[in-house]
């Protein structure tokens, strides 16, 4: 069941005509960055079957991805690396890309509406909704691109190293991803204050 267009609706009907979509992608893995992506819809060009991406294919994202940036207003991301988030923590990294990529967008919104988090330093108004990757267009929009963007760097990242599988779990922590940690520990991608990674480390430290 695809994403509605009812918060969209809501504000264009309001007069407010830039809405965008807020998500993040990459929270919950051990290696590589969390990526934030903002779009801004087009009311007069729908793109039909926008859904969390994660319950989409993996060709279908990357359709619905090229779709995104043709029929779009506005598109653009936002990346923090695993030292920034070793170093201010997970939620405060993805605030930051969110802000970078709301800065980066080519449109001014006159309305945000983020998947569950809020963002306490922005000067438009903003929306926080639970559920949002599968409750708006917009913010279902941004989910596939912040995911596809990630996917793609954590594909790149497979080449430099590997021996940890990127390209199949992208950093997240499957037992191929855990046993390629003990064997070889941790590199220069993976984010060394998390608990499966420090642990892992210390234990390659030591052996």
């Amino acid at each position: 069941m695809s994403a509605p267009y009812r918060y969209e609706r809501a504000a264009w009907r309001s007069g407010l005509k830039q809405v965008a979509g807020v998500d993040e992608a990459g929270r919950g893995p051990l290696a590589g960055p969390v990526v934030a992506a903002a779009v801004i819809l087009d009311p007069t060009c729908r793109v039909s079957g926008l859904d969390d991406s994660k319950r989409l294919s993996p060709t279908r994202r990357e359709a619905l991805f090229q779709e995104i940036l043709i029929a779009a207003r506005a598109v653009a991301t936002g990346i923090v690396d695993p030292q920034t988030i070793d170093r201010v923590n997970i939620l405060e990294a993805t605030r930051r890309a969110m802000y970078d990529a709301l800065r980066r967008l080519a449109l001014r919104p006159d309305l945000v509406l983020i998947d569950a988090l809020r963002l306490p330093a922005l000067a438009v108004p903003q929306k926080p909704i639970i559920k949002g990757d599968s409750r708006s267009a917009s913010i279902a929009a941004a989910s596939i691109v912040a995911k596809v963007t990630r996917d793609r760097l954590m594909l790149e990242a497979d080449g430099r190293f590997p021996q940890y599988g990127f390209a199949r779990h992208k950093g997240y922590p499957t037992p191929e991803h855990r046993a390629a940690l003990e064997r070889h520990g941790p590199c220069p991608i993976h984010r060394r204050t998390f608990h499966g990674v420090w642990i892992q480390g210390d234990l390659f430290e030591r052996s």
